[in-house]
């Protein structure tokens, strides 16, 4: 009986490599001259460092580019609120692991709704989903991936 695993999983390596590449791209860009900004990576969170709330948000958006050329997918990113001291601002962006329980029932309430002849189970921070058809499993990664939920997923230990 085939059946897969729907879990939501952030590459940390990527994220370490797409930090690296966006504190390069600001020691280079035009509008970051003479600022003080910097990522910092202290695993598994990322603090962003500048002299206004203006480049932050700039800050934000090269990494969410960033990331996107690391494939890996920004619903994973969480951006915590902007805080100053003296002159200096900074920000902390936290990466979401594995599936709360409110979020797992969700999905689960998503994939009985559409009347696939499947099953899905919480195990944890993921979902089985079992079936008698690998299409019927085809059917349901088609589901999540366009479903609009606040978390990306990734779909693991496929067996036939």
């Amino acid at each position: 009986m085939p059946s897969m695993d729907i879990v939501s999983e952030t590459d940390l390596e990527e994220v370490r490599n797409a930090v690296d590449n966006a504190n390069r791209e600001i020691t280079t860009r035009f509008d970051f001259r003479g600022v003080e900004a910097s990522f910092e990576w202290k695993k598994p969170n990322i603090i962003l460092k500048a002299e206004g709330d203006f480049q932050l948000k700039q800050m934000c958006d090269l990494l969410r580019s960033q990331l996107a050329k690391r494939n890996v997918d920004a619903k994973a990113m969480a951006v915590g609120d902007a805080s100053a001291s003296g002159r200096n601002w900074s920000q902390q962006v936290t990466f979401k692991e594995g599936i709360e329980q409110d979020m797992a029932k969700q999905l689960v309430k998503l994939i009985k709704g559409e009347k696939l002849k499947v099953q899905a189970a919480i195990q944890g921070e993921q979902v089985r989903v079992t079936g008698k058809k690998r299409d019927e499993l085809q059917a349901v990664m088609q589901l999540v991936r366009t479903a609009e939920l606040e978390q990306s997923f990734q779909f693991t230990n496929f067996k036939d």
